[in-house]
């Protein structure tokens, strides 16, 4: 009985295309990033989905109700899929965080424990994805589901799930589809950040 989540991180924002940090703030696919959730849904629109489930923040809900469009399916949305809260450091990009909060950064940068200020650690992040994920492939065993998340969400949920065969350096582009199948004890990672829809 094979059960398969496609883990999609949401379309490109106006703060994606200028290298801002969003962490929870509430920003809204622009243009491309529309069209990228529309090509998204016209790859998918011939897989079974039994269920969508998205984190609340609108770029990431917004994009599941493209892949809902046609389907019977309501979108389910979850705060704990978001996007690592990243408190101070959210809406500057990585040059003004490096040049405000130089000691937090330097922090931030070696400990997945280390809390932002008015902010969360990774590993708390990491902890309610988990717990997300643990849910959601509960209630779908032998189905086949979708789950639109974040960059920094997903990564660390696949990190979790194979610590061993990712390495940190790839990357998780907008509206990227990342395959898990499962018809046994564990977990495969069929396809890692794969980008169809775009490439074509």
């Amino acid at each position: 009985m094979l059960t398969r989540v496609f883990i999609i991180r949401h379309g490109e924002t106006d703060y994606n295309a200028a290298g801002r940090w969003q962490g929870i703030l509430q920003t809204s696919l622009n243009e491309t990033g529309r069209r990228q959730a529309q090509a998204l849904a016209q790859h998918l629109r011939t897989q079974p989905l039994d269920a969508i489930y998205s984190s609340d923040l609108i770029r990431a809900y917004d994009t599941a109700q493209y892949l809902a469009q046609g389907r019977p399916l309501s979108v389910i949305s979850d705060q704990r899929l978001r996007e690592i809260n990243a408190g101070v450091f959210q809406g500057l990009n990585r040059e003004e965080i490096q040049r405000t909060y130089p000691l937090e950064y330097s922090q931030w940068q070696k400990d997945n424990h280390f809390i932002v200020p008015q902010g969360e650690s990774r590993a708390q992040m990491q902890a309610r994805m988990v717990a997300a994920w643990q849910e959601i492939v509960t209630r779908t065993p032998g189905h086949s589901a979708a789950m639109v998340s974040h960059g920094g969400s997903i990564r660390y949920l696949l990190l979790h799930l194979f610590p061993d065969e990712l390495s940190a350096g790839r990357g998780i582009e907008n509206t990227s589809i990342t395959t898990l199948e499962r018809d046994g004890p564990g977990w495969r990672l069929a396809e890692f950040a794969a980008l169809p829809h775009l490439h074509r």
